[in-house]
């Protein structure tokens, strides 16, 4: 069996704090490590390190809080995968790109501490995000167990950002989000919808109160919710089976809908 144990932390930041969100984060690794000794993979909701304030409140300039990758801020992220010996996934900074640019960026850590994946968000909430877009979809590995691709918030609302990220052989998207707006009901419609259409699991992370509305959900290669959350803060801890996918890809959603195996014979995906 192909398992991977995960932890998504709905969760806020300590406002206008970088440096505290980030001593805060280390804490609430260990704690996870604490409650679920056996977790492979730690996630946390998109922006969430930048520390910014409630949604009602200006968030500045983004370039005064855009941060050099790989630098300081990963070197001590990838010390605390180390530590604890588990895939991290902080959720997405700001970064410092070429030519002034700024990029919402998620990033992974190894359980060895090294930066592995580094993703561009590349639909940023136009016309509210001032970021600039990445232009590649990334994924990344975990050794024995499957492929694993990412996604951040509004991406979501693109069929596009899931079937290449399908195409480019990912099981499990994960999406940290930062959602303060009533629309995160569409939000978990979409999650539902690019599982079904993928035959994968979704697990949309979003922020909870004050910084989020929360609600984060896993969803699996069914589309059926494994797990959903409240408003506030909430740990979700949850088993993946992705055995499960080429399960549901075999026989098809509810035993008969093979979504995906017509999509790959009509469709020409641009990956093997």
């Amino acid at each position: 069996m192909r398992l991977l144990s995960i932890a998504a932390l709905q969760t806020s930041p300590v406002a206008r704090d970088p440096a505290a969100t980030l001593r805060l984060l280390g804490e609430r690794v260990a704690g996870v490590r604490g409650v679920a000794p056996s977790v492979q993979l730690v996630m946390f909701p998109e922006l969430h390190l930048p520390g910014l304030p409630p949604p009602l409140e200006l968030h500045g300039n983004v370039r005064d809080l855009a941060v050099e990758v790989p630098g300081s801020l990963t070197a001590e992220l990838g010390a605390i995968a180390r530590a604890h010996g588990i895939w991290l996934v902080p959720g997405s900074v700001y970064e410092r790109g070429e030519a002034g640019r700024v990029h919402n960026t998620c990033l992974v850590f190894s359980p060895a501490g090294e930066l592995v994946a580094r993703y561009r968000k590349v639909f940023p909430w136009q016309p509210h995000e001032a970021s600039t877009p990445g232009d590649a979809f990334v994924t990344f590995d975990i050794p024995e167990v499957g492929r694993i691709g990412l996604s951040i918030c509004y991406d979501g609302s693109f069929p596009e950002t899931c079937r290449q990220l399908a195409w480019m052989g990912a099981e499990v998207v994960l999406q940290p989000s930062l959602t303060t707006t009533s629309d995160r009901a569409q939000e978990i419609v979409m999650a539902r919808a690019n599982a079904i259409f993928n035959q994968i699991y979704v697990v949309s992370l979003n922020a909870g109160s004050p910084a989020g509305i929360g609600r984060s959900v896993i969803v699996d290669p069914e589309g059926l919710v494994r797990l959903q959350a409240g408003g506030g803060e909430e740990l979700l801890t949850d088993v993946l089976d992705l055995d499960a996918v080429t399960r549901v890809r075999e026989f098809g959603t509810a035993g008969v809908s093979r979504i995906w195996d017509q999509a790959k014979r009509s469709l020409k995906p641009p990956f093997p």
